[in-house]
Parts: C-alpha cells; sequence; structure tokens
C-alpha cells in the first residue's frame, strides 16, 4: 500500500470558508426562505468558525457571522441626522381618492413617463443602513439609523447587525455590476414576523409580564432595546425598498431599485408589480388584501411609486411628502364588544373628550379596550347608554372609534343613560361650548389636565423632541411641583431629578441633556410647542420661513399672515388670540431667558407679485410646475390649485384643460410661459 497523505490543517483557510458557508445558507434562509440545511447542521458549522476564532483571536473579522451578536449592552442611543429626510406618505381610502391622486400626478406629470410600482405597506419601523467602503473588496455596514422625526433618528447599529436578513457586507463586484459606487444607503421596513410575535408573547405570559399589544410595536420596542442579545432572539426581518447614492434615489427609477437591491443580497418583497392605471392599483390592493392573512407578517395597505425618477423629480414634495407616493390603507378593521364605562379626557386645550372603556377586544393584530365617542352630540345622535354592545373600528394608525351600537337577541341594550359632565373632571371648574362649535373645553389656565397634556406635547418627536419626557416623569414633575408650565423644564435641576421614582444620576443627566438640546430646535418647532390652535407641522413650518422671529409673527397682522401659504381666516384668528393673551406673552419670554431658539432662516420674497393669486395648468415649455410655483412664491405672490373669483392669474401651458376653461368663464387674465416670466422680470423690492 502506498502512503496516505494529509493536508496539513491552515485555520485561516477553514475559517474563511466557514464564513462563506454560512453567510450562503443565511441569505437562502433569512432572504429566499429557501434553507438547504437543518438548523442542526447551520449551527454545527458556526460552532466550528466560533472554536477557530476563539483559538485564533486574529482571525476574527468584524463582518464575520459570528459577530451578529457581540460587545456590552449600550447605555443609549446617539442621535443621527439623516442624509435625506425620511418622510411620511400621504393616505388614500377609496378608489375615488386614488383616482384624484392618479389624475393629480399625471396633470403634474406632464409628457414624462407615468407608471406605478405597487408593493406592500409592511406594518413596522422604518430604518436607513449605511454602507462603506471597508478594503478587501466589500462595503461594510456602518450605521443602522431608525426613522425618528423623519430628520433625525437614533443610532441602532448594534441591534441592526442581529438581523439575519441585513448583510454585514456587501461585495464590490455586486456593487459595480449594479452601477453603485461603494457608499450607498439603503432603506426600509423592520417587521417583526407573526410567528415570532406569538412567541415572544407567550414567553413574557409565562414570565409574568404585560403581553406586547402588536407586531410593529413589539418590532420598535425590539430595536430599541439596548442588549443587541435580545434583539437577537426575537426574529427580526428587514425588507428593503429604496436605494440612495450621495442622498438621492437611483436614477433608474423604483422598479430598477428593488431589482438591484435583491441583486444584492437584500430581501425584498415578493408582492409588487409595475401598474399603469388606476384599475390595475385596485386589482392589486385587492390580491393583496385577500393574501393578507396568509403572509406571516402584518400589512396594513398598499404603496404606489411612480416609477420614472425624471417623472419623481418633475412631482416633487409637500411640505411633510412626495407628490409621487401615495399609501392606499386597507379598510378598517372592526369587532363587537360592550361598553363597559365612559371616561371624560381633558386634552392641552381644554377640549373634553369621551373615551368609551370596552370589554377587551382583539381587532387587526390589537387588542382594543378603549376607543374615543368624540364629543357629546355624537354620544346623542348614538343614543349610546352604558352597557350597550357597540361596534368599534381600528384602521392603521387611527385611534380605534366606536361607529354604532349594535342591537340584536345576543346583543341587549344597556340602561344607563350617560351625563356629559358640566364640570372639568380635573379640576372642577365650569365647561363652557362656544357657539358654533361642538367641543366642550374647560377654560381654567390652572387646570392640571391641560398642564400635563401641554407638557406631553411639547416633549414629543415631533414637536421639541425631549426623550424620557414621558407620562410617568411628567406626573412626578407636576405631583411634586417642580414644573408650573413648559418653561419651568429648563430650570429643572440635576438632584432634583434624581430624587424622582426610577431615576438615577444617569437617567437624570439624560433628560437634562435632552431638554437643553430641545433648545435648538428652532422657531418652527417651538411654535408647535406653544401649542396654538390649528397650527400643526406645516403651518408652523410656513410661518417660520416667512417671518424668521418668534417677535416679527408676533407682530404681524391678520393681513401679513394670511398671505403666507394655507394660512386663512380661521388660522390667522387663532395666531392673533393666542398673542393677545398676557400669559402666553409671557411664557414665550421665559422660553426666551431660557435660551431657546425662536428664530428661523427667514425666506427672502421679492415684492413685485405680492397679492395676487395664480394658478398653474398645462406643460409650460421650459418651466416645470415645481418651478414656476417656487418662482411665483419667492416674488411674493400664491399659487393655488383651482381657479375662483381670488384667482389673479391662469398661467397656460399646453394641454390645459378644465382650468383655463373655468379662468374664461370668470374673466380671468391668462398669460403663457413668456408672460410670466415678464411678470418675474420687473423691478424687484425685497422685503
Amino acid at each position: 500500500m502506498g502512503d496516505t497523505f494529509t493536508l496539513p490543517f491552515d485555520p485561516a483557510i477553514r475559517a474563511e470558508q466557514l464564513r462563506a458557508d454560512l453567510r450562503r445558507h443565511e441569505h437562502l434562509y433569512y432572504v429566499q426562505d429557501a434553507p438547504e440545511i437543518t438548523d442542526a447542521a447551520y449551527d454545527a458549522l458556526m460552532n466550528e468558525l466560533k472554536r477557530i476564532e476563539a483559538g485564533h483571536p486574529e482571525l476574527l473579522t468584524p463582518d464575520s457571522p459570528t459577530q451578529r451578536v457581540g460587545g456590552k449592552p449600550a447605555e443609549g442611543f446617539k442621535k443621527v441626522r439623516h442624509s435625506r429626510a425620511m418622510l411620511s406618505l400621504d393616505n388614500a381610502y377609496s378608489a375615488e381618492e386614488l383616482a384624484d391622486w392618479d389624475r393629480r400626478v399625471r396633470e403634474l406629470a406632464g409628457p414624462l413617463p407615468v407608471e406605478f410600482m405597487a408593493e406592500l405597506k409592511l406594518d413596522g419601523l422604518s430604518v436607513a443602513l449605511r454602507y462603506e467602503p471597508a478594503g478587501g473588496g466589500v462595503s461594510r455596514l456602518t450605521t443602522g439609523v431608525t426613522r425618528g422625526d423623519g430628520q433625525t433618528g437614533e443610532d441602532v447599529t448594534s441591534n441592526i447587525r442581529t438581523i439575519h436578513s441585513v448583510p454585514l457586507t456587501i461585495p464590490a463586484e455586486k456593487l459595480k455590476k449594479a452601477g453603485l459606487p461603494p457608499a450607498i444607503e439603503v432603506r426600509g421596513e423592520v417587521v417583526m414576523p407573526e410567528a415570532a410575535f406569538l412567541r415572544l408573547n407567550e414567553e413574557r405570559e409565562q414570565q409574568g409580564l404585560a403581553l406586547a399589544v402588536n407586531p410593529r410595536n413589539a418590532a420598535a420596542g425590539t430595536l430599541r432595546t439596548l442588549e443587541p442579545g435580545i434583539v437577537a432572539n426575537r426574529r427580526l426581518v428587514f425588507f428593503a425598498y429604496f436605494l440612495l447614492v450621495n442622498g438621492e434615489y437611483m436614477e433608474q427609477g423604483q422598479r430598477a431599485t428593488l431589482e438591484a437591491l435583491g441583486a444584492l443580497g437584500f430581501r425584498v418583497n415578493p408582492s409588487r408589480k409595475l401598474v399603469g392605471s388606476v384599475e390595475e392599483m385596485l386589482q392589486f390592493i385587492d390580491g393583496a388584501e385577500a393574501a393578507r392573512a396568509n403572509l406571516g407578517y402584518e400589512i396594513d395597505g398598499v404603496v404606489l411609486k411612480v416609477d420614472s425618477h425624471a417623472t419623481q423629480q418633475r412631482l416633487g414634495y409637500t411640505g411633510r411628502a412626495p407628490r409621487w407616493a401615495i399609501a392606499y390603507k386597507f379598510t378598517a378593521k372592526s369587532g363587537v364588544t360592550q361598553v363597559t364605562g365612559i371616561t371624560v379626557q381633558v386634552g392641552r386645550t381644554g377640549k373634553l373628550t369621551p373615551v368609551a372603556e370596552l370589554t377587551p377586544v382583539f381587532i387587526g393584530g390589537t387588542t382594543v379596550s378603549r376607543a374615543t365617542l368624540h364629543n357629546a352630540d355624537f354620544i346623542e345622535r348614538l343614543g349610546l347608554k352604558l352597557g350597550d354592545w357597540v361596534k368599534v373600528e381600528r384602521g392603521g394608525d387611527v385611534i380605534p372609534k366606536v361607529v354604532e351600537v349594535v342591537e340584536d337577541a345576543e346583543h341587549p341594550r344597556g340602561e344607563l343613560n350617560f351625563a356629559f359632565p358640566s364640570k372639568c373632571p380635573e379640576c372642577g371648574s365650569e365647561v363652557v361650548r362656544v357657539e358654533g362649535e361642538v367641543d366642550f373645553r374647560c377654560v381654567n389656565v390652572d387646570c392640571p389636565a391641560k398642564l400635563r397634556e401641554s407638557l406631553l406635547h411639547f416633549g414629543r418627536r415631533s414637536v421639541m423632541n425631549i426623550e424620557g419626557l414621558g407620562e410617568a416623569v411628567v406626573q412626578q414633575l407636576l405631583d411634586r411641583g417642580l414644573v408650573r408650565g413648559v418653561a419651568d423644564l429648563y430650570s429643572l435641576k440635576r438632584d432634583e431629578l434624581i430624587a424622582l421614582d426610577r431615576f438615577a444620576e444617569k437617567s437624570a443627566d439624560a433628560l437634562l441633556e435632552e431638554i437643553e438640546g430641545s433648545k435648538k430646535a428652532g422657531l418652527a418647532r417651538a411654535l408647535m410647542g406653544l401649542g396654538i390652535r390649528f397650527v400643526g407641522e406645516r403651518t408652523a413650518e410656513l410661518l417660520a420661513e416667512e417671518f424668521g422671529s418668534i417677535d416679527a409673527l408676533m407682530g404681524a397682522n391678520a393681513e401679513e399672515l394670511e398671505r403666507v401659504e394655507e394660512v386663512g381666516p380661521r388660522i390667522s384668528q387663532a395666531i392673533l388670540e393666542f398673542f393677545s393673551q398676557s400669559a402666553n406673552l409671557a411664557l414665550i419670554q421665559s422660553l426666551k431667558d431660557a435660551g431657546v431658539n425662536m428664530t428661523a432662516e427667514k425666506k427672502l420674497r421679492s415684492a413685485q407679485l405680492a397679492g395676487l393669486t395664480f394658478v398653474l395648468t398645462g406643460t409650460l415649455p421650459t418651466l416645470t410646475r415645481d418651478e414656476a410655483k417656487a418662482r411665483i412664491e419667492a416674488a411674493g405672490g400664491k399659487t393655488a390649485g383651482s381657479v375662483s373669483k381670488k384667482t389673479s392669474y391662469v398661467v397656460a401651458g399646453e394641454e390645459a384643460g378644465s382650468k383655463l376653461e373655468k379662468a374664461r368663464e370668470l374673466n380671468i387674465p391668462v398669460l403663457d410661459e413668456a408672460g410670466l416670466l415678464a411678470m418675474l422680470a420687473g423691478p424687484a423690492v425685497i422685503e
């Protein structure tokens, strides 16, 4: 017999082979849902690699499959600004609303192509993943950031690394083949599969803990857990749907984006289709709703995105959402349950809102035990009595609401009438209802409920973004007399916070740091924090751009306020009333004294078109609709979507439709692009 030769064992070669095998099996299992080996065989490969790396630490690499979970628990999440705002989407709830959106898109798109990618609207948590070149022919995951308030999110990279459907590295040859540079950003949704959600609640029940409400909340809470080991056990899944280079979407369009993401190794939802009409959109929506129960994860609708990048650019954005995408929300889910009581809540404006206390009922993935009854008139219209059985609806993020009383042999009527309170349930003051309004309000400026809700509103992510200022903390601050208004937050002391229940030095310092950071939020957010009626996020941004400082805004009259886009008589009157009250002026001065920034970069406007309103229709020779609108507004004019007697000029291009006909009926002057440019070229007087 001849001699037997055995090749010497090389741990470096074997480790690299194991890593390649494990990455391949991870992709097959977590991305393609097509495993080739058993869990036990996978674990055997993983354990072999762990042994080699333990015996040869110099072979350990940051992107090794063994390093998805590693390191000490985090002490907190730092804030990271997004490379491009992660905007929300406008919603449609009916075929009619979808058709209106389709018509607007085609009108604004002009001659550019209009087709739509229909995709499932995943009910999870949006995140952005950044990849940077790391040498060795790969780009490595460097940062994972939550959506946060859309402008700034939290760095949850250590937790993102535990999600097996997220590639830790992308080979350079794959990026090159897709026509992409080494540095990219991938955006998508982290979801908790239903099986993982059920397993989580089984574990929590065994431990005597409160059950998680729904998979979306469980996914969001998991991703913000400070221990990556816990996150790894929750079996989260990442679906990719956007790809950015230098903050810009792929020029090839949305369909090509999804194909490129799949080629790079990301899990992309297979339920998608290119559609060209409202009829095709509705067919896809019907199919998605029919398949919803068998997907294994939660969806709450369908997202429709214009496929062409050039068309997307032409359509542009509103203040908070792209014009080229919309979310079609599924019909609200409902259930029948019994009203066991009615409580009345007092909001920050003093509004009294009745809330039905219900026998818990499971609706659309969530246990519902309370639902809004809107106001006293609504209760009267329903004829609602305590003990009645009611139909409750819940749709998407909408607060559960009672829609009707159910009366049949199985659901007998209640007998006890509900009397709406004549006094505030929080402070005992008389409640009033202003003529023309449906709501009762507490007008006591010192009502503790109004103060509590004002503090909670002030700290919200979309307002001053003070993390840690939740209900329990606010209640303790009020109970101990540490705050009597929102401005008092800026004078809180470290030792005062440490004395609160469940507060230590670290949590006290963290809250003080958040409060200090909120001083830089700027005028728009500060305006929202003041709680002026009817002034929401979009209106606050427009007011900040127009006036540039709180002092300039306070000095404006109704006419000046109503020059601002979207500000009409109702909003201007609410602003003037707010600034006429001495208590509110004192609050603003206190915020200034505390160092809160109440200024913004003022949008300079020339005044040659001041007081004029323009309506754009058809396709202009050289200007896009957004460009024309921007130039009109920069010159002090306003734009509107429909023609009325208040319209000063209609600017008409090719294929102008009904708006041009309406202008002629009302004898409104019509301009072409040259006429508009001539007006814009007039002598400019900067305000």
